[in-house]
């Protein structure tokens, strides 16, 4: 009588690696689109946060709420100042307006690099096809030269 030992023997071992490691390379790529998914919607609230507190800007600058020099065009000088406010010029007691808690990082930016730094900045005197920073902030957009999933690159997002 012959005594049957329990257990997997190598070649089943073999072919089991192999199945998993085949699942892993597929689930590998899938992995890294989802991130970059991720890092696109991140992008894409962040401008918008970003758009939403220059317009809020501009529109307390036409409100009277915020004090024009001449010359000015109505918007930020830089994005520190949607954090840190402005006095409110109809306040009687001077309080300030806020447009944003904090300042929203790009995603594709190193992580090391402070949020202000992380966008491209436009000002309210340059061309929408070649933008640049000047005397204001009139608009924001990625350093990123990458592409999107969508194949428009990140930085005319």
């Amino acid at each position: 009588m012959m005594v049957r030992h329990k257990g997997f023997t190598l070649i089943e071992m073999l072919v089991v690696v192999a199945i998993v490691s085949i699942l892993a390379t597929i689930g590998l790529p899938l992995t890294e689109i989802a991130q970059r998914r991720n890092q696109e919607e991140s992008l894409r609230l962040s401008l918008r946060e970003i758009r939403s507190a220059l317009d809020a800007y501009k529109k307390a600058m036409d409100q009277g709420r915020i004090l024009r020099s001449v010359g000015e065009t109505g918007y930020p000088a830089n994005l520190e100042v949607l954090v840190t406010g402005v006095v409110d010029a109809q306040s009687p007691r001077g309080e300030r307006i806020y447009f944003l808690r904090t300042l929203p990082r790009d995603p594709f930016a190193p992580p090391e690099t402070p949020a202000a730094e992380t966008w491209a900045l436009r000002s309210y005197d340059s061309p929408p096809d070649d933008p640049q920073p000047g005397r204001d902030v009139f608009d924001v957009h990625s350093k990123s030269t990458a592409l999107g999933l969508n194949g428009v690159a990140y930085r005319l997002w």
